[in-house]
């Protein structure tokens, strides 16, 4: 009965929508604590797929030789290709300590690399103040419109993690995101120009990294 009404909505909607997401990217999450316990950064990983990958290569006209890796000419010209953030864009990582968010700071101490014919790039976020463990911390992952699909591809990295305290990723529940995401789609008219004004629903496809303590 799902597969038949997912069909159905799919069949309702602009195929510019059923298209999303557009960019595929695999995460790793460090979490960096300070002498107290308290976690005062992060440094988020990302690796582009190789479609979006080879893109952005061929639009900065790099890998002449065309072997999927970038010389170290070529990776210098990498290097913050992906930092030019918009003022208040929160690079798609959000921190909670229980349910209450945190902000983090702009992105900083950023690499880039090309091999394999994939993209990778990683940047530091900084959370002041720093942050204890009293409530579980979450490190979530996604795009709120979902034109960029995160998966957390790594193990998650906890440098400096308290005795007694774990970290845990967790995943959504996929069946019932992708029903959110089409009930939100078929709410749209057949002029409308779904694109454009795409629904909201990337946080119905969160991955985080959870890291509690004690218990």
């Amino acid at each position: 009965m799902r597969r038949h009404l997912a069909a159905m909505l799919l069949a309702a909607v602009p195929a510019a929508a059923a298209a999303h997401p557009h960019i595929y990217v695999d995460t790793g999450i460090e979490v960096i604590f300070d002498a107290q316990g308290k976690a005062e950064a992060l440094r988020i990983t990302w690796v582009y797929d190789e479609f979006y990958s080879l893109l952005l290569v061929e639009e900065r006209g790099l890998d002449a030789d065309h072997d999927g890796t970038a010389t170290p000419e070529e990776t210098a010209q990498l290097q913050g290709f992906d930092m030019k953030w918009e003022p208040g864009f929160p690079g798609d990582t959000y921190l909670l300590s229980g349910d209450v968010e945190h902000k983090l700071s702009g992105p900083s101490d950023w690499t880039a690399s090309y091999q394999g014919g994939r993209l990778t790039s990683t940047h530091l976020r900084r959370i002041a103040p720093a942050l204890g463990l009293d409530a579980p911390l979450k490190v979530q992952v996604y795009d709120p419109g979902f034109y960029t699909a995160y998966t957390i591809a790594f193990d998650p990295v906890l440098t400096g993690l308290p005795a007694g305290c774990a970290g845990q990723v967790f995943t959504p529940d996929r069946d019932a995101a992708d029903e959110r995401l089409l009930a939100a789609l078929a709410e749209y008219g057949a002029d409308e120009d779904v694109e454009m004004d795409f629904p909201a629903i990337g946080a119905a496809f969160s991955e985080e990294v959870r890291i509690t303590c004690g218990g």
